[in-house]
């Protein structure tokens, strides 16, 4: 077993339960932790052997493109689509973070960190 990350990967999305987020949008930080057998791809050295992390990366972009009221719907749907279009994914880890959330003091970010497993 290995673990493939991809880290601090940063949109801009309109999540939230207050009317002026999902106008004015927020700027969010996204790290994925995935675990894989990751011998066959060392051995091969072929990318069809591996999680490809450029499409971990497309699935968290255009999830948090979906507009959801919850960063905890959207990290569902990052996790079920991860494992829906990479069968070599046997669990995840997916942390969701509003940077400067909206919650009357200065705090630097919000995180929600969901994990699922096949």
């Amino acid at each position: 077993m290995g673990i493939i990350k991809v880290e601090n990967i940063r949109v801009f999305a309109y999540h939230g339960c207050l009317k002026e987020e999902t106008k004015i949008g927020s700027d969010y930080r996204v790290d994925l932790e995935v675990k894989s057998d990751l011998q066959p791809s060392a051995e091969s050295d072929k990318l069809s052997d591996t999680v490809d992390y450029v499409l971990l990366n497309r699935i968290i972009k255009e999830e948090m493109n979906v507009a959801s009221h919850l960063l905890e719907t959207v990290a569902k749907r990052i996790l079920n689509r991860i494992f829906k279009e990479d069968k070599l994914v046997k669990k995840a880890t997916v942390w969701v973070s509003k940077l400067n959330p909206p919650i009357g003091g200065d705090v630097q970010r919000v995180t929600i960190k969901m994990t699922d497993k096949r």
